[in-house]
């Protein structure tokens, strides 16, 4: 009988060994698949993420953002908001995109703050965008700029009235400058509203279509505040005719912007309809352009005026109609991918576009100065 029992004690023993062995070796087992597991997620979070800061082809592209099938590489798709900001100093087919606008911002934010310290006179800053052909013209306008002055104190000095009507430039009263900086600050606001278009729109699909949105107005902003200097400035002895095209343009706007609010709108297949949407408001202003060469045929600088908008008008006709055929990518695709295709091209022609509109401002500007409207006093 005793040595049943101790056969019995050894066998219980023997089995709670064994047990606890087992549930080592479960419990290894199970520290292990953890592990296994912990490194399975840790791998595929490392892959997904450096799967989001790859560039990647077109036709890895989420479908929202194939926009042209042209350009073949170097896209970002899904980046966190942190690798897009950063990667403006990256090399990829949105880098030229991005600086090309972003330059073009601070170039009209540094000729707004040199505005604001001091009104440049046109005759040191035409040098900038013509020829010297009309060096010559400049000279010519400086010293009747001197001759004006002096013949102005002389009246003064010898007591003369001033007669019952009279132009209020003689007053010394400059032109009112407000409409010359709501252009600058359209400007700035289209090229600043694109770079950060073109930088962050990679991040998710419903940012991409909300800086596409607010690309899209700040191109319609531009346009409608290219009109203001001239219009003011030329039609400022005539109000009513100021009402008539700066209203005309701005309610084309408002259209253009509440059309362009509809998604659909912003893919690739609307490419062309939104460039005729844009261009039809430039194309407005052939009539008021017209219009201003008549009212303004005496002016001395006409000649130079007429250059500098026919320059701009080429710069934004030109540059819209490479961006839609999406010349010259179209011809080799992939070849253009980094540098050189339309949307670039497109970007450097609406800055000298823009460039050539501000020195025919400046010219506008300084005619209202030296001739005002005639006044009852």
């Amino acid at each position: 009988m005793s040595g049943l029992r101790v056969l019995k004690r050894k066998g219980r023993k023997s089995m709670d060994q064994t047990q606890k062995k087992e549930a080592a070796v479960v419990l290894d087992s199970c520290k292990s698949s953890g592990a296994i597991k912990k490194m399975k997620k840790d791998d595929e979070s490392q892959s997904k993420g450096k799967k989001t800061c790859d560039l990647v082809s077109f036709w890895e592209l989420p479908e929202y953002m194939k926009d042209n099938e042209y350009i073949l590489s170097y896209y970002r798709a899904d980046w966190p908001l942190k690798k897009a900001l950063f990667s403006v100093f990256r090399w990829h087919n949105e880098t030229l995109n991005v600086w090309t606008h972003l330059l073009g911002f601070f170039l009209f934010l540094g000729l707004t703050v040199a505005n604001l310290m001091q009104v440049p006179q046109v005759a040191d800053l035409l040098g900038l965008f013509t020829w010297s052909i009309f060096t010559s013209a400049q000279r010519n306008v400086s010293n009747d700029l001197k001759d004006f002055y002096l013949g102005t104190t002389e009246l003064l000095d010898l007591g003369h009235n001033l007669p019952m009507k009279t132009d209020v430039s003689s007053l010394g009263i400059p032109a009112t400058r407000w409409p010359f900086y709501v252009f600058l600050g359209g400007s700035m606001f289209c090229l600043l509203s694109s770079s950060i278009c073109h930088l962050f729109s990679c991040h998710s699909h419903s940012l991409n279509i909300l800086l596409l949105r607010m690309d899209y107005a700040g191109i319609v902003i531009m346009i409608i505040t290219s009109f203001f200097p001239p219009m003011y400035y030329i039609f400022q002895c005539e109000p009513h005719w100021q009402f008539i095209y700066l209203g005309g343009i701005t309610v084309m706007g408002m259209f253009t912007i509440v059309t362009l609010l509809s998604p659909p709108l912003s893919t690739a297949k609307f490419r062309a309809y939104r460039a005729m949407l844009f261009a039809s408001m430039g194309l407005f202003g052939l009539i008021p352009a017209v219009h201003s060469v008549i009212a303004n045929w005496s002016n001395p600088r006409r000649d130079t005026i007429v250059a500098y908008e026919s320059a701009m008008a080429v710069f934004y006709l030109t540059g819209t109609g490479l961006y839609v055929s999406r010349f010259p990518e179209r011809l080799k695709p992939g070849l253009f991918d980094l540098t050189g295709h339309s949307h670039q091209i497109f970007h450097v022609f609406v800055v000298l576009g823009a460039l050539a509109h501000y020195g025919a401002t400046l010219l506008f500007l300084e005619y209202r100065d030296l001739v005002g409207c005639e006044v009852n006093l």
